[in-house]
């Protein structure tokens, strides 16, 4: 099984928001609310431009649990990771590009073979949900404010709406099931920025074989030369899943992030220089 995905989607209109605890009376806080998540969509769809002019080093951590939840397999590999964007008008693309380094096992029987693994794509990519091509897939709520590295955040719950589009999907023998995600963010109502995200399954996936998905996306500040402020970047993605029988833990690692573009042009110098 692989999730989640990202395709070609329409852009949709207009966003229906919820205020969790909120009375209908406190216009103030609504106001606050819907401006932090406009800021949010606004960085979302500039630093999707960012993250595709970028390239890093992804460690990736997968292993197979036993029923007690004890490792029974365990292999790593390292990539050359990059994002593709390709935009036309209001649709646009993104593919993950890996190129891999190397790969070894790391726990249980280095011989063994045929041992079921999960792959887990694209969930550096979770912030979508608040890109203005998904955001109206989704109901927003407050949960309040959180203290993060004595830092005062925004905390937003998100859930799919049934029969949108999905930024997500389960593959099982080459069938593809759209997932419905519910989940937390955390974010500074300040510039919008996510420095966190959780997500879980907003419904029940047994019927498919799918019993349990929860993930988290950490965020980390990245400077990139000629940024007047340091990016967050996606730095650490774990994900845990379950199916009727088996049970994964897969880490996802993100570092050394550098400015492709900058790094293609840099290198064609020196090509000429060398002639």
């Amino acid at each position: 099984m692989s999730l989640p995905r990202t395709n070609s989607f329409s852009r949709f209109a207009g966003i229906c928001l919820l205020l969790a605890g909120a009375p209908l009376c406190a216009k103030a806080q609504s106001v606050n609310f819907q401006a932090a998540l406009d800021k949010t969509e606004q960085r979302m769809a500039t630093f999707l431009d960012r993250l595709s002019d970028v390239k890093c080093t992804e460690h990736v951590l997968q292993q197979k649990l036993n029923d007690g939840g004890h490792i029974e397999y365990s292999t790593s590999s390292t990539y050359d990771y990059l994002i593709m964007l390709q935009s036309n008008g209001d649709d646009f693309q993104l593919n993950e590009s890996r190129l891999e380094e190397n790969a070894k096992p790391e726990h249980g029987n280095a011989k063994k073979k045929n041992v079921p693994l999960l792959l887990t794509n694209g969930f550096s990519t979770l912030f979508l949900v608040f890109h203005p091509y998904y955001r109206s897939s989704f109901l927003f709520a407050s949960e309040g404010t959180d203290t993060v590295d004595n830092q005062q955040l925004l905390k937003v719950h998100f859930s799919h709406v049934p029969g949108t589009r999905s930024i997500a999907a389960l593959s099982v023998r080459g069938r593809e099931y759209p997932l419905e995600l519910e989940g937390t963010a955390w974010l500074d109502p300040q510039t919008g920025l996510i420095t966190r995200m959780q997500v879980g399954l907003g419904n029940s996936m047994q019927d498919v074989g799918l019993r349990s998905l929860k993930a988290q996306v950490d965020y980390a500040p990245v400077n990139l030369p000629g940024a007047k402020s340091a990016y967050l970047f996606p730095a650490v993605t774990t994900v845990d899943v379950q199916s009727l029988r088996q049970r994964w833990h897969n880490v996802h690692k993100f570092s050394n992030y550098m400015q492709f573009t900058v790094e293609a042009e840099q290198a064609l110098a020196d090509k000429d220089k060398i002639k």
